[in-house]
């Protein structure tokens, strides 16, 4: 009997921690890329990596897209910030919901930006693979914001997104686009993004 109940509690262990890999993966599993994050900002050019090092954490936000025929399609989604590659990097996981209750992402990209020193500003790169967008830009602190200017790679228009409003709690983000080499520019996208409480 000893043995049978020796059996089953080992069985018990072995279900206990089966279903922890399955609802819990990234904690007992590993799964994420080794020696990608990072704790913190490199101490070389640690003022430098505030712009955007103030926005680790994780946030939600309201987003508007204005479409060429000048409807509106809201949206909602979260945007997540960490230190990666020994803290020289900022890398973000950006999601926009369905509209569709239990429908795939609408967006599910990443963006990866760090400072060079070379230029005296950060380079930057977009990637968001379902609906197969790619772009980079430049980006410098303007005033209390940051302005980060790039070409499209699918038609060549520049696109200047925008960082403003910033506060430790909240900002404003705006997506601008020039078909005319600068001439004019077009609102496509703001978001409206509130910091969410890690419960920590």
């Amino acid at each position: 009997m000893s043995r049978l109940k020796a059996f089953v509690s080992a069985m018990n262990s072995v279900l206990v921690i089966a279903f922890a890999v399955v609802l819990y993966p990234t904690s007992i599993a590993g799964s994420e890329l080794p020696k990608l994050d990072a704790k913190g900002p490199a101490r070389e050019h640690s003022e430098k990596l505030k712009l955007f090092g103030q926005f680790v954490g994780d946030w939600e936000f309201d987003l508007i897209e204005i479409r060429l025929d000048g409807t509106k399609l809201n949206a909602k989604g979260e945007w997540h910030f960490g230190w990666v590659l020994e803290g020289r990097a900022v890398q973000d996981v950006w999601i926009v919901h369905s509209l569709k209750p239990g429908g795939s992402a609408a967006e599910y990209g990443t963006t990866v930006r760090f400072y060079d020193p070379k230029i005296d500003a950060w380079r930057v790169v977009w990637s968001g693979p379902v609906n197969g967008n790619m772009e980079t830009f430049i980006a410098r602190q303007v005033d209390n914001g940051i302005v980060m200017e790039g070409n499209s790679d699918k038609d060549g228009s520049r696109s200047r997104w925008i960082f403003s409003d910033v506060t430790p709690r909240s900002f404003h983000w705006q997506a601008v686009v020039s078909v005319d080499k600068g001439e004019t520019w077009q609102l496509r996208e703001e978001m409206f993004v509130r910091r969410v409480d890690s419960g920590k």
